[in-house]
């Protein structure tokens, strides 16, 4: 695996993937409180949360279940000194789909906390890392 950052100007860089993907990320520049993409920081929890839902949705197909929709809200705090690092994340699922069982749905969550997702299972050698989810029932 391999990626490649490149410095644009200021506070923006874009980050290149082996498999060819590309994203502007960055952090504030001076005073102004704009910043051209996501920080660092904040992709390790998007790249943590992309993981953990990838395996969620693939074990619920898997077993047959009738997922339509899943959606992970991380969210994070960090150490008051440097070099700041995430001391807790928590994940909470919303998995939506017509009859969903939640216990397949707690299953999954928790294989993908405990076996499967490689980026939540790094990040738990850091930081306290939480799940927990809800099920939405779209026949009603």
């Amino acid at each position: 695996m391999e990626a490649r950052i490149k410095w644009v100007e200021g506070r923006t860089f874009v980050g290149s993937s082996g498999s060819g993907h590309s994203i502007v990320l960055g952090s504030r520049n001076g005073d102004d409180p704009a910043t051209p993409g996501p920080s660092p920081m904040e992709l390790l929890l998007i790249g943590t949360g992309g993981c953990s839902s990838i395996d969620v949705v693939m074990i619920l197909e898997r077993g047959r279940e009738p997922i339509e929709d899943c959606e992970c809200i991380v969210t994070a705090e960090r150490a008051e000194t440097d070099p700041k690092v995430f001391t807790r994340i928590h994940m909470h699922f919303i998995v939506k789909g017509r009859g969903l069982a939640p216990a397949k749905v707690e299953r999954a969550v928790q294989l993908s906390a405990e076996k499967y997702c490689s980026a939540s299972i790094m990040m738990s050698k850091a930081a306290e890392v939480t799940h927990d989810f809800e099920v939405i029932d779209t026949s009603a």
